[in-house]
C-alpha cells in the first residue's frame, strides 16, 4: 500500500465514504482511515438501529388506527423480535460488508486513528496497537487535500454524579440487549423524543426530563404534538426540568434528583444533550487550530483558519458533524459531494463552480436542511422555521393547516392528527420553511425541499396539482388559505 495518495480521508462514516467515492470518480487515489467500524456511527449507532426500533411499534400502532385493521392486531410488539431484527440492519455490528464496498470503489482503507501531523500529513496508530506502547504508525501524505470526517460523539453535561452512573449515549441506547423496565432521559431534542419513544413502545417506563421545551428549535406545534403522543404512550414528560444530581446505588438502581427535589428512579439513564466534535485527538494544534472545537468551513467545506479564511494552500477539508453546519447524515453526504467534487476540481485544473447553488457549494446547509424527526406523530421540516424568518428580517406570511381534514388524511387513519405549515417570503413570493407533523407525513417533505431549492414562485406551485384523495392535497389547502389571507390584506 502506498504512502502518498491525492486525497486522505480522516472518518469512514457514510459522509467520509462519499467524499472518497467522489474524489475516486474524478480520477484521484484515495486513502480511507477508520478507527472503528467502517460505516460510522449512522450504520451502527444511530440513524439505521434507531429507526430499526422504532418501525415496529409504529406500524402496530398504525395498524390500531384503522377499524378492522385493529381488531386483527392481537398482542403486544415482541421486544426481542425488534431487537433481532436491529442487529440485521448492523450486521452484528460486523462491517465486512462495508469493506467490500471500499475496496470495489477502488479506495485503499487504513484501519487506525489517524492524526493531522503537519500540512497535507497523516499519521495513522494501528488499531491493534493503539492501546500499546510499541505502536505501528505509518505516515501517509497527500498531494492534493486531506479531509476530516471524524463526525460527533454525545455531549456529557457536567452533572455531580453523572459520569460515575454509568450513562447510556444513543451508542448504548441503540445496541442494547435488552429493555429496562425503567429508563430515565436526559432531554428534549431529536435524540431524546426519538428513543422516549422507541422504548415507551418496547415496554419501559420511560421519564423524561427536558430543560425547556421538547423539540424547541422547530415550530411549538412540533413539541406540542409529540409531546402529547409521548404522554398517551406512558411516558413521565417532564418540561422545564432539570437533574441536579445522579446517584447510582449498589442495587444498580440510578436516583436522579431534579432540581425541584424530587427522585427519579430508573434501571438506566439515557442522557441526549446534544453533541460535541470529534477533534480534541485529531492533531489540529499542529496546524493552528483548537482541539475539540468544531471546525468551521466554507461553503466549498474548505476549514477556515481563526482570521476566517482557509488555511494556507487549501488542502484541509471537513465534511458532515465535524463542521456543525448541520448535524444530519443526509446532509454530510450533500456536503461530501461537494467537497469531492470542488477537490477533483482544483486538483484537476478545471472550472470551480462555487457560485450561490453551484456543484461544488452546500449552500442548502444554509437555506434548505430538511429532517425527519422519527416519533409517532413524525415531524418532517425543511427551511426555516416562522421564528427563524423573522430573525433573519425576512417579511413572512405563516399559513397553517389542519392535515386531519384532508380527504386523503382521513383515509389514511381514523382520527388522523396533525398541523401543516408553510412560511412564505412575501418580498419574493417563495417557500422558504415548511413543518408537517402527522402520521407518515415524510414522504411530503421532499416536495417542499424542492420547492424551496428552486425557489419555485407561489403562482407556479399552483399549477402542480396534487392527486386525490392523498395527503398530499395538503399543499392545495395550504395555497388556498394563503390566497384568501392575500384576499384580506388586499382588501
Amino acid at each position: 500500500m502506498p504512502s502518498e495518495y491525492d486525497v486522505i480521508v480522516i472518518g469512514a462514516g457514510p459522509v467520509g465514504e462519499n467524499v472518497a467515492d467522489r474524489a475516486v470518480q474524478g480520477g484521484l487515489t484515495v486513502a480511507l482511515i477508520e478507527a472503528e467500524l467502517v460505516g460510522g456511527e449512522c450504520s451502527y449507532w444511530a440513524c439505521m438501529p434507531s429507526k430499526a426500533l422504532l418501525r415496529s411499534s409504529e406500524a402496530v400502532r398504525a395498524a390500531g388506527r384503522l377499524e378492522g385493521a385493529k381488531q386483527a392486531v392481537t398482542g403486544p410488539v415482541d421486544a426481542a423480535a425488534v431487537l433481532r431484527r436491529r442487529d440485521a440492519f448492523t450486521n452484528g455490528w460486523d462491517d465486512s460488508g462495508q469493506v467490500e464496498w471500499v475496496a470495489s470503489a477502488g479506495i485503499d482503507l487504513v484501519r487506525g486513528h489517524g492524526v493531522i501531523s503537519g500540512e497535507r500529513e497523516v499519521t495513522v496508530r494501528s488499531a491493534e496497537s493503539a492501546a500499546t506502547e510499541a505502536a505501528s504508525e505509518r505516515v501517509l501524505s497527500a498531494r492534493h487535500a486531506v479531509v476530516v470526517a471524524t463526525g460527533s460523539a454525545a455531549l456529557l453535561p457536567d452533572i455531580p454524579g453523572l459520569a460515575e452512573s454509568s450513562p447510556w449515549t444513543n451508542r448504548e441506547a441503540t445496541s442494547a440487549e435488552q429493555i429496562p423496565s425503567r429508563l430515565a432521559i436526559i432531554g428534549g431534542g431529536v435524540i431524546a423524543a426519538e428513543l422516549a419513544t422507541a422504548f415507551a413502545s418496547l415496554g419501559s417506563h420511560v421519564t423524561a426530563l427536558v430543560r425547556s421545551e421538547l423539540l424547541s428549535g422547530q415550530e411549538p406545534f412540533a413539541g406540542e404534538l409529540v409531546g402529547a403522543a409521548l404522554r398517551e404512550l406512558g411516558v413521565d414528560l417532564r418540561l422545564r426540568t432539570s437533574p441536579a444530581s445522579v446517584e447510582r446505588g449498589d442495587d444498580g438502581v440510578v436516583r436522579v434528583t431534579t432540581d425541584d427535589g424530587d427522585v427519579v428512579e430508573a434501571d438506566e439513564i439515557l442522557v441526549a444533550t446534544g453533541r460535541v466534535p470529534r477533534t480534541s485527538d485529531l492533531g489540529v494544534e499542529r496546524i493552528g487550530l483548537e482541539p475539540g472545537r468544531w471546525l468551521e468551513t466554507d461553503d466549498t467545506l474548505l476549514v477556515l483558519g481563526a482570521d476566517g479564511t482557509p488555511l494556507a494552500g487549501d488542502w484541509l477539508y471537513a465534511v458532515g458533524d465535524v463542521n456543525h453546519r448541520a448535524l444530519l447524515t443526509h446532509q454530510g453526504k450533500y456536503q461530501a459531494r461537494a467537497a469531492g467534487d470542488a477537490i477533483a476540481a482544483r486538483a484537476n485544473g478545471t472550472a470551480l463552480h462555487d457560485e450561490r447553488w453551484g456543484r461544488h457549494v452546500a449552500t442548502a446547509d444554509h437555506a434548505a436542511v430538511p429532517q425527519v424527526t422519527f416519533t409517532d406523530p413524525p415531524v418532517a421540516s425543511v427551511g426555516l422555521t416562522a421564528a427563524e424568518a423573522e430573525k433573519q428580517g425576512v417579511l413572512t406570511r405563516v399559513v397553517d393547516f389542519e392535515i386531519g381534514s384532508v380527504a386523503g388524511a382521513s383515509l389514511h387513519a381514523d382520527g388522523y392528527r396533525g398541523t401543516a405549515r408553510m412560511v412564505v417570503d412575501e418580498d419574493r413570493g417563495v417557500l422558504v420553511g415548511a413543518t408537517f407533523v402527522g402520521s407518515d407525513v415524510h414522504e411530503l417533505l421532499h416536495s417542499a425541499t424542492v420547492a424551496i431549492v428552486g425557489e419555485v414562485p407561489l403562482e407556479r406551485l399552483w399549477h402542480a396539482v396534487p392527486s386525490y384523495p392523498t395527503i398530499s392535497e395538503i399543499w392545495l389547502r395550504l395555497l388556498e388559505t394563503y390566497g384568501r389571507s392575500n384576499e384580506q390584506v388586499e382588501q
